[in-house]
């Protein structure tokens, strides 16, 4: 496994991954964006939510490379030929859907942060992207497709966790809804295409009962790691969830507060009932 990726197997149906919440960033980056705004890129501290799961027998997949160095919530398409010095020898994304986020400048390669400044004041040579994805993005999805394939092999059904945070307002170049202010939690299933409506119902109630503020496939549906591994015919289901930062953290400090631990407490009861869970008989 790379060093970019840290991987622990369970002995569950249950898997999780952190894409996002990477703080290593690599010396190779050349980015001429400050420091305290990459930061901001990240979902901070979602590693910490959750470090629980593998104690409770979840597999755990997480990045330690930051995502505005390489998105590995993207297809590989999913890239800003703009960026480049030369022309790309892979395919490049022509559908609508897939371009949205290169379109905010959000690909696999970012452009530009949620508050729209520049990562970079060059090109990027295709050698540089293509060690990215080498190092980075085929490591961290050989983790996850083998975590939920053991998971499927092993218990005849997966329940998939993609764990994210976002912002308490959305910023300007975020999402296609700039100044939303955010639920607690918003759910994704990409409408009920990556996991069962009643499993995506039962997480919903179930952070309604907690107190929480739920949204489900608004404004966020899930990406390319809940869509690339789902198969709900087949007993594999993704969700994204996407946890408000200011439930946890100061936004500004990147600093934990008070409300830390009862979330983290209240995440520990939803993997308790996943993992009491049998999708097939919802």
């Amino acid at each position: 496994m790379s060093s970019f990726v840290r991987y622990l197997p369970g002995n569950s149906p249950l898997v999780l991954d952190s894409p996002h919440s990477g703080t290593d960033y690599p010396a190779d980056f050349g980015s001429a964006c400050p420091l305290p705004a990459l930061r901001r890129t990240e979902d901070t501290h979602v590693d910490k939510l959750y470090d629980f799961a593998p104690a409770m027998g979840a597999a755990w997949v997480e990045a330690y490379f930051p995502r505005s160095y390489l998105d590995a919530n993207r297809d590989l398409a999913e890239l800003d030929v703009n960026l480049l010095d030369g022309p790309w020898p892979g395919d490049v994304a022509s559908e609508p859907k897939l371009l949205a986020k290169v379109r905010l400048g959000k690909g696999l390669i970012w452009r530009m942060t949620d508050e729209g400044v520049p990562l970079y004041d060059r090109q990027l040579s295709v050698a540089e992207v293509q060690a990215r994805i080498a190092n980075c993005w085929q490591p961290y999805h050989a983790a996850v497709a083998q975590a939920i394939n053991q998971a499927h092999a092993n218990y005849g059904f997966c329940i998939h966790l993609n764990c994210h945070s976002m912002p308490a307002v959305a910023a300007s170049h975020a999402t296609d809804f700039p100044g939303l202010a955010h639920a607690d939690f918003v759910v994704g299933n990409r409408d009920h295409s990556t996991s069962s409506p009643a499993l995506a119902q039962m997480v919903c109630e179930h952070l309604s009962g907690r107190g929480y503020n739920v949204s489900l496939n608004h404004p966020y549906k899930g990406v390319e790691l809940v869509r690339r591994y789902s198969d709900p015919a087949r007993h594999r289901h993704s969700l994204q969830i996407e946890i408000n930062r200011k439930l946890y953290m100061d936004e500004h400090s990147l600093a934990l507060h008070d409300g830390f631990e009862p979330l983290k407490a209240s995440l520990r009861s939803l993997l308790e009932l996943l993992l009491a869970t049998d999708p097939r008989q919802l």
